[in-house]
């Protein structure tokens, strides 16, 4: 996994607040809040980013999920990303299966790591393709980083 510098930048879409425990259940509210996204914007070309943000606490608490694309201001947005330090998770294959077990990853990496210390300030999927994302996981730690701009 890489480690990577990111700037600010804004999302625009649709949010729901919920938690880990509800989103494993048949309660879930993500897939929901994807259907209504990908019936607004039916292009595939558009790059699609899934926003986490409004951490309650951490991984167990409350957390706010934006489906959007990229805007140019802040003014035109619903979340901003914040800028800083990412550590870089890839998810390949058919979603949402593939995206789901990037987060199992995450979850994983995080509950042996001593080296990286999750920020849970902004966490954002970036959807390059019908079958290809990365999920982007702010961090405290920082160290040897190259700067990446998303699309």
């Amino acid at each position: 996994m890489d480690q990577v510098l990111v700037e600010e930048f804004f999302i625009q879409g649709e949010s729901i607040c919920t938690n880990n425990a509800r989103e494993a259940t048949d309660s879930g509210k993500i897939p929901d809040l994807w259907a209504k996204f990908y019936a607004a914007h039916p292009d595939p070309k558009e790059t699609a980013y899934g926003v986490y943000s409004g951490y309650e606490s951490d991984a167990s608490g409350e957390f706010t999920v934006t489906a959007g694309i990229k805007v140019a201001s802040m003014a035109d947005a619903t979340v901003a990303i914040q800028a800083g330090t990412y550590l870089m998770f890839p998810a390949n294959g058919v979603m949402p299966a593939a995206i789901i077990d990037a987060w199992n990853d995450v979850w994983a990496y995080f509950s042996r790591s001593q080296l990286h210390v999750r920020a849970y300030e902004t966490d954002f999927e970036q959807y390059i393709g019908p079958e290809s994302a990365i999920i982007h996981i702010g961090i405290r730690e920082s160290s040897q980083l190259s700067v990446h701009a998303p699309d």
